[in-house]
């Protein structure tokens, strides 16, 4: 594209803002086609307006359903493509302090693309909003 940014990059920042309900959410992604069979892998950076530890971020994160951290710098442990192929979670590793933002994180995120889509992400939305009781009948 004339900005540099490829459609994927714009798709990525669109569609950020629209799941987020953030019109002005700063995005900048780099997007890079390698030879994975599924898997999605992100190199992800949060700035948020407070500072926060990565034991804090590991913290919260590791109680969200579908999430598990797998972050171990010291072994070489962190998420890989093929280790998320088949399988619904999402994988969270390398969680750190982002050298370039005081109050900034970085984190690797890897998902198996083909489970953990549109699809199953609209199944569990409806079972969430069914366990919740937020679904209420029209009267016709």
């Amino acid at each position: 594209m004339d900005d540099g940014y490829t459609r994927e990059e714009q798709k990525m920042l669109y569609e950020t803002r629209k799941i987020m309900h953030a019109p002005d959410i700063a995005v900048s992604a780099t997007c890079v086609r390698v030879p994975v069979y599924v898997s999605h892998s992100e190199a992800v950076h949060i700035e948020f307006d407070r500072s926060m530890s990565p034991e804090e971020a590991t913290d919260i994160l590791s109680k969200f359903p579908g999430v598990k951290i797998i972050d171990d710098p010291q072994s070489n442990e962190y998420p890989l493509a093929i280790n998320a192929a088949d399988r619904d979670e999402v994988f969270v590793g390398r969680i750190r302090k982002d050298s370039s933002h005081p109050n900034g994180l970085a984190m690797w995120i890897v998902s198996d693309n083909l489970r953990k889509g549109a699809a199953l992400n609209a199944i569990q939305i409806a079972e969430e909003v069914l366990k919740r009781d937020l679904l209420t009948s029209r009267k016709v």
